[in-house]
């Protein structure tokens, strides 16, 4: 991956680069991104940058070894580390699975594409029915990693996704080797809920923000890096929230993203008529969904959705974006919710992940978060 491939978020890519230029590379950086941000990508394309010797113009060559072996996602001082269960494509006792069982999964998938959703990891890894965590057995396998000699002469790394995934002993072991790393070694990270990083690694880290990309770098994206035809590129974009990993979801999956945005119209619709019963049935209907991960993608999308209803509600038409044989539902239904719906319904799906997250009994989230829908229309 490199920087050319990019778009968007100009200030980092120049920040990263001057980084590797001054040869002054923070030891750890916690990259926070919304759900296919593109920080993964921003992450790959910074190591590559870093290690390539022939680097010029602000990017790496693309043709070296080294370059070719970043991009292969074969670099032999780079681990990838990311939330991990037993689950349909690797089995065995949980305690004793690291990244490097899964290790082919996370290649093929971000070999596809680094925009990736948590739910795609999740079907890719076999483990959409479980939440997956980067527990003692990964952070045994990232010292072990780490106590060898670097195979190369560059930078080594440890790219950590989802590291809210992370439980509190792995966070501990792990602690003075992301305070105190070896010479050339580096944590970079990439987080959806910074918030929820354990304080003892976040206080360590550099913190970046990767910003949403606007609908037209979405759509140049799609067009240039992925062959997407304009005209489908176009729609994709505007219905991403500027997020390159929603847009190729939608494109990749038309009929499931119509089928979350039916539901949530039902839902709407109940909580307009005040038909408490109609939306419990929605709450029946979540909670029988195949899967966490497909669950807390409803949530994502339902936030979206209110997001375009709350600047319809602000007069915003222009930056609503939404498909066109939406937008009068779209139009109606802002204008007869009440004025604090979305701020308080925004809240209650934001909790709704976590809770999802945590474990927390299907029917238990779901009769909650749309009770409490029902009553944020006043």
């Amino acid at each position: 991956m490199r920087f050319s491939q990019l778009y968007g978020n100009e200030d980092i890519r120049k920040a990263l680069v001057g980084m590797a230029d001054s040869g002054r590379v923070p030891h750890a950086i916690l990259f926070h991104e919304n759900d296919g941000g593109g920080a993964l990508a921003l992450a790959l394309a910074f190591l590559q940058y870093l290690n390539c010797p022939h680097r010029s113009g602000g990017d790496a060559c693309g043709q070296c070894p080294s370059c070719n072996q970043h991009e292969k996602l074969i670099y032999p001082d780079i681990r990838f580390t990311f939330p991990i269960t037993s689950g349909s494509k690797v089995s065995g006792e949980v305690s004793k699975l690291t990244c490097d069982d899964y290790l082919k999964y996370w290649r093929d998938l971000v070999s596809a594409h680094p925009y990736f959703l948590e739910s795609e990891l999740s079907e890719a890894l076999g483990i959409e029915k479980k939440t997956g965590v980067i527990a003692v057995a990964e952070g045994k396998a990232i010292l072990a990693k780490l106590a060898l000699a670097g195979v190369s002469d560059g930078y080594r790394a440890v790219v950590v996704w989802l590291p809210e995934r992370m439980n509190v002993q792995t966070a501990n072991m792990l602690l003075k080797a992301v305070e105190e790393p070896a010479e050339r070694t580096l944590f970079l990270m990439i987080t959806h809920s910074p918030e929820s990083v354990l304080q003892t690694i976040a206080s360590r880290c550099l913190r970046i923000r990767v910003l949403p990309l606007s609908r037209s770098q979405v759509q140049e994206t799609l067009e240039k890096e992925f062959g997407i035809p304009e005209s489908d590129a176009a729609v994709a974009a505007s219905l991403s929230g500027g997020s390159v990993g929603v847009a190729l979801q939608y494109l990749s999956n038309r009929a499931g993203m119509q089928g979350m945005a039916a539901v949530f119209r039902t839902l709407v619709e109940a909580i307009l008529s005040r038909d408490y019963e109609g939306t419990l049935d929605v709450a029946e209907e979540l909670a029988a969904l195949d899967g966490r991960e497909k669950q807390k993608a409803f949530c994502i999308f339902a936030a979206e959705a209110v997001r375009r209803l709350f600047l319809l509600q602000q007069g915003l038409e222009d930056i609503a974006l939404s498909q066109p044989d939406e937008r009068a539902w779209y139009a109606d239904s802002a204008a007869r919710l009440g004025k604090t719906f979305c701020r308080r319904s925004t809240a209650c799906l934001e909790r709704a992940v976590t809770m999802i997250d945590r474990n927390v009994n299907q029917k238990i989230v779901f009769t909650n978060l749309v009770s409490r829908m029902f009553t944020s229309h006043v």
